[in-house]
């Protein structure tokens, strides 16, 4: 005979399974529970936790709905329920989760923190600090409080503020990695007092991969500051192998689908069926990571018909709707021809009615997702009227800038010299190949040539987007916008040319990136 005491001992199981990462455990405690009880809030509410931990989003927003049939004023389930509508493009959705969330805040600070992640995901980042803010001022010491207030400052530009937030959380706890690393980039170092802290601090303490990653990537940029290039390498190199342990990169997977889109988005595909959406108003920037698609995204935004809506995820939000698979988000060979086999119009429309929430009230805004560059002929023909611009830059510079930044959730193929070569042999393949297709239909851009004539380059994009000259895309380093990229300091600076070339200093030490490079690339 089951008994409550039965039932609690699984929802105990299940919740610390959850908290020690056994996540699999978790799960069955939990299955368990609500064979006994399917309708307990308590073990419905867990469910969902368990599923989120899993990457099941789908499920986990149905286990928290089912806490709704019996508890709908639960604060806690609203909040989570934004959240999972954020990851899938839903931000409309989001934003009334939120709003119920709000509605019957409960008080605790863990609410106001989600409240501000939710925030952060629908890029409103003013709002995201507020309730950052709030939750710290009910913990002032609470480290993870602290961080995503830090991030949102550093997103806004209040590097001082951020600056201020960090070395607070360093006094707190100093072996914080993260806020090491954060701190690192907010300023070019002048002495190596900050990199022999974090030395020390690897030598102190039992740290996880992910943390070693952090602590390597800081003193790699910091060492690079001082130009100490042997040291800087080794400390990006260690930090690459510290974080390649805990990402799941299958290439041979990449390549298939990159096979299916060069064969499938043929110019006899793209003049092929029924016509697109006829929106004027996207801009799609695109190219590989760190090839300078953020600074064009700040000088065109600059101008005051031009918004920026950030690295929006929103065509593959809209291609696994409209195909049935909402809560899929890899790029894949199944991705790919679901996308192609989405209906023009529709596809484009569904885009469109996806970005009202964020696109700003510009006549045009930006969508800079480096990888659309994979779909720039789906683009074509759902919204033949969007202009696209694709940032090109030197392969080693562009190679060896992926190599030493850390991406949280994103460019799997960045941790391994020859890895990210590979990748961006079949980057530069495609693109050739789309070059040679629709090259009348998109504007290329060097970085390189960007960078040493700016005024001229910045008067070709504009010219390209039909848009009368703006002196304010020259001072585009003045904005206040948010940017939420790995370039968020960088492109409130004026352009330079320091970084072109960069990677001839760690020359001796890049030979498997060149070689792969060499070997692979288009001729």
């Amino acid at each position: 005979m089951v008994t409550i005491q039965d039932f609690q001992r699984l929802l105990q199981t299940g919740l610390h399974s959850l908290n020690t990462g056994q996540f699999e455990n978790a799960k069955q405690a939990v299955n368990n529970a609500l064979s006994i009880n399917p309708d307990s809030t308590q073990a419905n509410f867990l469910a969902g936790l368990v599923e989120n931990a899993l990457n099941n989003h789908s499920e986990a927003l149905k286990s928290f709905s089912n806490v709704l049939k019996y508890d709908p004023k639960n604060c806690a389930v609203w909040v989570h329920i934004a959240d999972l509508k954020s990851g899938f493009g839903e931000f409309s959705e989001a934003e009334k989760a939120l709003e119920k969330a709000v509605e019957y805040d409960d008080g605790s600070p863990n609410l106001k923190q989600m409240v501000g992640l939710v925030n952060s995901k629908l890029m409103k980042y003013q709002d995201a600090l507020d309730w950052y803010q709030k939750a710290t001022h009910q913990q002032p010491n609470n480290i993870g409080f602290l961080l995503n207030q830090a991030t949102c400052l550093m997103y806004l530009g209040k590097i001082d503020e951020a600056e201020e937030v960090l070395v607070s959380i360093i006094k707190i706890q100093p072996a914080i990695a993260s806020a090491h690393w954060l701190l690192s980039g907010l300023r070019k170092t002048k002495d190596q007092q900050h990199v022999t802290q974090m030395k020390s601090l690897m030598q102190s303490f039992c740290f996880t991969p992910n943390d070693l990653a952090y602590f390597h990537y800081a003193c790699g940029k910091e060492y690079e500051d001082l130009e100490q290039w042997d040291e800087a390498f080794n400390s990006f190199t260690a930090a690459a192998a510290s974080k390649r342990t805990s990402i799941k990169y299958d290439e041979s997977l990449e390549q298939e689908m990159y096979d299916y889109l060069l064969a499938t988005c043929t110019e006899e595909w793209l003049k092929d069926g029924p016509d697109g959406y006829p929106d004027e108003s996207p801009i799609f920037i695109i190219g590989e990571p760190r090839s300078g698609t953020s600074l064009v995204e700040h000088i065109i935004s600059a101008h005051s018909q031009i918004s920026s809506a950030g690295e929006l995820k929103n065509l593959l939000y809209c291609i696994n709707q409209l195909s049935n698979t909402v809560g899929e988000h890899d790029l894949t060979p199944q991705l790919a021809m679901r996308a192609t086999n989405c209906e023009p119009f529709l596809l484009g429309e569904a885009y469109m009615n996806s970005v009202k929430r964020v696109r700003g009230n510009t006549a045009h805004f930006v969508d800079k997702l480096p990888s659309n560059f994979l779909f720039l002929p789906l683009i074509l023909k759902i919204l033949p009227k969007a202009k696209i611009i694709h940032l090109r830059r030197d392969p080693m510079d562009t190679c060896f800038s992926g190599f030493k930044q850390l991406f949280t959730q994103a460019y799997a193929y960045s941790y391994d010299q020859s890895e990210i070569a590979r990748h961006h042999a079949r980057y530069l393949y495609m693109m050739e190949a789309w070059r040679t297709r629709f090259g009348k239909r998109f504007l290329e851009i060097k970085y390189e040539e960007l960078a040493m004539n700016f005024e001229i380059n910045a008067h070709k994009i504009i010219e390209y987007l039909e848009l009368d000259w703006d002196d304010n895309c020259l001072r585009f380093f003045e904005q206040s916008t948010p940017v939420s990229t790995a370039s968020s300091v960088q492109v409130r600076q004026p352009v330079n040319t320091k970084s072109i070339g960069r990677w001839r200093k760690y020359e001796n030490h890049l030979q498997p990136m060149v070689q792969e490079l060499n070997k692979h690339q288009p001729k």
